[in-house]
């Protein structure tokens, strides 16, 4: 069965913290990889069975521009997005990185890079302890108006809905976005 977007967030590759959610009939389902399963395989097989025509992977897509030679790019650790929205480091996550960008060449689908933790703080979403042990999912959930068959288990559950949130919000040219277009932008 093809969607057209899901929302993707991407963990460790055998931590069991990667979390795919995706709209099904109109309502929303998650996949979780497994602890000790590869996460990008996972990834992948989801990909050739449903098909999404859009992608939102809270990942870093691309490397700072200084090191493709972008005019004016010369910060060795930061890309301008980076910078804007106070994420971390492209290069600090390194392995994560490295992957994101192997996997956005292996899936045939639009593949974005979205940022849910800022698109949480725009939605106010701290007052129900969002990233906390005790979250309020389901008052978390109320504000995104999703209709989920599954249950949120984690932060990871909850980061990926907001990355379908994010998905849906592109197609429709509503998200926010930072950064330069040549360098890579950050959508939330």
């Amino acid at each position: 069965m093809k969607v057209d977007v899901c929302g993707i967030d991407y963990g460790s590759k055998l931590a069991g913290t990667t979390s795919i959610s995706y709209l099904k009939d109109g309502k929303v389902e998650l996949i979780r990889s497994e602890k000790k399963s590869d996460a990008d395989k996972m990834i992948i097989s989801f990909c050739k069975e449903f098909e999404p025509e859009l992608v939102a992977l809270d990942a870093p897509l691309s490397l700072p521009g200084i090191y493709t030679q972008i005019p004016n790019c010369e910060d060795y650790f930061y890309r301008k997005s980076d910078k804007e929205l106070q994420a971390m480091s492209p290069m600090f996550l390194g392995g994560l990185t490295a992957r994101a960008m192997k996997l956005k060449s292996q899936i045939c689908s639009i593949v974005i890079e979205s940022y849910p933790a800022k698109r949480a703080s725009e939605l106010e979403l701290s007052r129900f302890d969002y990233k906390k042990k005790n979250a309020d999912y389901e008052g978390m959930l109320n504000v995104l108006d999703f209709d989920l068959k599954d249950e949120i288990r984690s932060s990871h559950d909850f980061d990926a809905l907001l990355c379908l949130e994010i998905a849906i919000r592109y197609s429709k040219g509503q998200a926010y976005y930072s950064g330069d277009e040549n360098e890579g932008l950050i959508y939330y």
